[in-house]
């Protein structure tokens, strides 16, 4: 079977996509996937040959690239021992995996909780703290994102939500800090941090304290913004936490393991919450994983008291070897310090030129190999290149700059107004530079239509 399937050739492929394979977040007859023919690395190529540089990493989760040795290696190693085994039993991967997961993690937390992905893992979290404070309420913000199913799709605060409404009762959203666009009428960074905080408290107080479990926040907001927190914020979020006795979760599923250039991207903010998500750069989604890690305070709710959750894929021995590997390799080749020194002393300055030399560009932020380049049609009205949630003929810049930067050979990360740049973590200095060079030529598309 394995030889007819690698022998079809790509129009039969294109052929059973079309007919037979639903695709998510999309309108079935107006798409045409490209039919991607093998990745290695920082690029990945089509069925025709044709080279792209990936500055998504996929979706932001090949944080050691397309088919990295070391991790290939341990799948196999892995499958020829043991494929699978049930989450009931104890298995060397997994424990493993937990421990090197615990041994990273800030503070207290040192128990983990197997998800085969980041949605699963914010809904298990969410059960968590309902189950460990008693109470229903759970606090998430307008701008996030933090998966499909039921609890975490009506978490989830921008628009890809409204489709699955009405959803899970008893969820309220909040104004989170973004200083370029402040809801707060913000001057300066640490302003939009104080009055940020004191529009949380006020939701808190008019929810009623007692009633709230959680309060959830991407660490750094990722699709929404790559909004960074300003100074003070997620401290902030902690202390109102601790005085009112609730949960505290940072969804780290796109920004844990190295994305921002720390194993978990609360220690580049001075916080330590009760409950972390993660998911995607954990094993750079080579076999499907994610997972809660839990500080002992919580765990300790379930000693003696059955926690009434579970996957039947739980802790899967490919995927946690796959994790296993993936930290190693991380440690072995100097991962996280290459991410720093390449946000610092790359991407930073180099972004910060492109800006420079294009009206286009509004703003660049971000840190470690994940930034937004936010697009304006004025810089002064800040007035978006497309308006929010544009479609159709309404995001016609941002489907030309897309188009401009594949046909440079560049696959781009866009959402909304802004392009990101994301590439896998192991990227070379040379690869990021020529992919921010494709990048500065597809924005004299986006100049084209500002209007100052």
């Amino acid at each position: 079977m394995s030889d007819q399937v690698a022998g079809v050739g790509p129009a039969r492929a294109l052929a059973d996509d079309r007919d037979h394979v639903f695709h998510s977040w999309s309108a079935q007859k107006q798409i045409s996937p490209m039919l991607v023919a093998g990745a290695k690395g920082s690029h990945f190529w089509d069925a025709n040959g044709r080279r792209y540089l990936d500055f998504a990493s996929q979706l932001v989760y090949t944080n050691l690239g397309h088919q990295h040795p070391a991790l290939v290696a341990a799948i196999k190693r892995q499958a020829d021992r043991l494929c699978t085994v049930a989450p009931g039993f104890a298995n060397d991967a997994r424990s493993e995996l937990a421990r090197l997961i615990a041994e990273r993690a800030p503070g207290e937390l040192d128990q983990v909780f197997f998800t085969n992905g980041g949605t699963e893992a914010n809904e298990h979290a969410v059960r968590m703290a309902r189950l460990h404070t008693g109470r229903g309420k759970v606090l998430a913000a307008y701008r996030s994102y933090h998966g499909a199913t039921a609890t975490s799709i009506a978490l989830t605060g921008e628009p890809r939500r409204w489709g699955s409404e009405p959803g899970f009762p008893s969820v309220v959203h909040f104004m989170g800090p973004y200083p370029y666009r402040s809801a707060f009428s913000a001057s300066s960074p640490e302003e939009e941090s104080e009055r940020a905080l004191a529009h949380l408290a006020q939701v808190i107080e008019f929810e009623g304290p007692g009633s709230v479990a959680a309060v959830l926040l991407e660490t750094v907001v990722g699709t929404n913004g790559v909004l960074i927190p300003p100074p003070g914020y997620l401290p902030g979020v902690r202390r109102l936490c601790d005085q009112h006795g609730i949960v505290m979760i940072l969804d780290e599923v796109m920004v844990g393991f190295g994305r921002l250039g720390e194993w978990f991207a609360c220690n580049a903010f001075d916080v330590v919450p009760d409950l972390i998500t993660f998911a995607k750069g954990v094993n750079s989604g080579y076999v499907p994983l994610g997972g809660v890690v839990i500080s002992r305070q919580v765990a300790e709710t379930f000693a003696d008291r059955a926690y009434p959750g579970g996957l039947t894929y739980s802790g899967h021995p490919l995927a946690c070897a796959a994790g296993v590997a993936s930290i190693e390799t991380f440690e072995k080749e100097g991962i996280l310090a290459h991410v720093r020194r390449l946000g610092a002393e790359v991407v930073g300055p180099r972004l910060a030129a492109l800006a420079e030399d294009h009206p286009s560009v509004g703003e660049v932020r971000g840190m470690g190999l994940l930034w937004a380049v936010e697009l304006v049609k004025d810089r002064q009205t800040r007035e978006m290149l497309v308006p929010y949630n544009a479609s159709g003929a309404a995001n016609r810049p941002m489907a030309e700059l897309a188009e401009a930067c594949k046909s440079g050979g560049l696959w781009p990360f866009t959402h909304f107004n802004r392009v990101h740049v994301a590439p896998p973590l192991v990227i070379s200095e040379a690869e990021l530079l020529e992919g921010i060079d494709v990048l500065d030529r597809a924005l004299d598309v986006a100049d084209r239509y500002c209007t100052s």
